[in-house]
This record gives C-alpha cells, structure tokens and sequence, in this order.
C-alpha cells in the first residue's frame, strides 16, 4: 500500500506523512502536533460549514415547513458536500486518494456521522432541548469522530 506524503508544516523543517506514519503508533500520531494542525485547519472549516448547516436547517424547518429530522439530514448532506470540498483542497491538500473515491469514502464517514447526529439529535429533543441547541451538542461528539474517520481511513494522513 502506498504512503501519502501530506506536509502541512513549513517546507524547511517538516516531516512527510510517511515520516510520520513509520514513527509510533496510531495513538501517538494522532496526539501529534501534526494531527492538531489537521484538527485546527478541519475545526475551522467544520464551523463554517456547521454555520451553512444551521441556517440550512432554520430555513428548512421554520420557511419551508420540513419536519426537523428530515431537515437536519438534508441540510447535513449539504453542508458534508461543502466541508468534502474543503477537505481536498486545504485540510488533507495533496492526497493520492482520487476525488471519485475520496467523496465516496468521505460520504460513508459522513454517513456513519450522520447516524450519530440524528441518533444524538433525536435523544436531545426527546428531553427537551431547543432543536437548534440539540444539533449544536449532537454535532461535536459527530464531527470529531468524522474527522478522525477522513484523517486514519480516507485520507489516509495521520
């Protein structure tokens, strides 16, 4: 299997991402400061993105009169596309992965995401959180098991 060489540190002091792979385990690579820089770039794209979602699902829910678990599935396919987007070309920038196959993975971990979210989303409204105050709390246990999904399986970069 090939490595994917991802540098996101500076040219003259950096490790690729074969460097990184050989030296520990998964554990260690994912506590690296290599992978925080993945989690920072993915966590500020992930807010913009979560941002899209939520006016997505408040337009859905309160002008078009969707019901509220179809409304965050729809807007949370949507927002996934826009994030994938991002993936490519700023916080995984220079996999191997081709796009065809990357999107299909990365909608499989946004599908499994998905599940997540709906499941949590669901319980939160159940005892009695404001929809939108549910989607923001069922979005980060989500959103950081998406990431570490792209980043170990899809992209292949930690």
């Amino acid at each position: 299997m090939a490595r994917i060489s991802l540098d996101i540190a500076p040219a003259a002091g950096g490790a690729g991402l074969a460097d990184q792979q050989g030296s520990g385990s998964l554990a260690a690579r994912l506590l690296s400061g290599r992978t925080g820089g993945l989690l920072a770039r993915n966590t500020l794209v992930s807010c913009f993105v979560f941002a899209v979602d939520l006016a997505m699902l408040w337009l859905f829910v309160e002008q078009l009169g969707m019901g509220k678990l179809a409304a965050a599935t729809v807007a949370f396919v949507l927002a996934n596309t826009i994030h994938y987007a991002f993936c490519r070309v700023w916080i995984f920038s220079g996999t191997e992965r081709a796009m065809g196959s990357g999107y299909v993975y990365f909608l499989i971990n946004a599908a499994i995401g998905l599940v997540l979210t709906i499941i949590l989303f669901a319980a939160f409204i159940a005892v009695g959180l404001h929809y939108i105050a549910a989607r923001v709390v069922a979005s980060v246990f989500a959103g950081l098991a998406t990431f570490l999904l792209n980043a170990v399986l899809n992209f292949r970069s930690v």
